[in-house]
């Protein structure tokens, strides 16, 4: 599938150690949106705060990070978003929102994931393609879960964002 190959390629780019669980964490959240991370409103919104307080230093990354083929779905960093003097509240609301309405497609995550064997052995993604058939093969029998990002990657690249539908960021839209 070529979206997943290019959203892949893109991430790896940017974020060479990610692993498998990072792989499919992305893979997940562009097919299924944030719904799973929002069970209660007024908790999504302190955790945001808090995490926000204590965000420190971290990669480069860009405000928005688009991750659904569309385009309309994105990660937003909050690092630059804060650095920019964009308002969390309107952040924490757009999360919450999406969560709650954002149309998660499962046979489109497991359409994503299928195709990562294939990018395996064409060597488009750095992983033995067993090794990936393997993983991905686990993460079906146990029905697709949400997971969290490998201690590789968190320790690399202190991650800190929120998956949003760039359409009720409006001040992002064109990010």
């Amino acid at each position: 599938m070529k979206f997943v190959g290019q959203l892949l390629g893109q991430h790896l780019q940017r974020y060479p150690r990610m692993e498998l669980p990072d792989i499919y964490k992305l893979l997940h959240q562009s097919a299924l949106g944030p719904g799973h991370a929002v069970d209660d409103p007024d908790a999504a919104r302190a955790r945001l705060q808090a995490e926000a307080a204590s965000v420190g230093a971290g990669p480069d990354d860009p405000i928005a990070d688009p991750i659904s083929p569309d385009g309309r779905l994105a990660r937003i960093h909050l690092r630059p978003y804060l650095d920019a003097g964009h308002i969390l509240d309107l952040l924490a609301d757009a999360f919450i929102r999406t969560a709650q309405t954002y149309p998660g497609a499962a046979d489109k995550l497991v359409k994503f994931c299928g195709c990562l064997g294939d990018l395996a052995g064409a060597g488009s993604i750095p992983f033995p393609q067993d090794e990936v058939e393997r993983y991905f093969q686990s993460i079906a029998d146990q029905g697709y879960p949400a997971v969290h990002h490998s201690d590789n990657y968190r320790e690399a690249y202190r991650p800190a964002y929120r998956v949003v539908a760039l359409d009720l960021l409006p001040a992002l839209h064109r990010i």
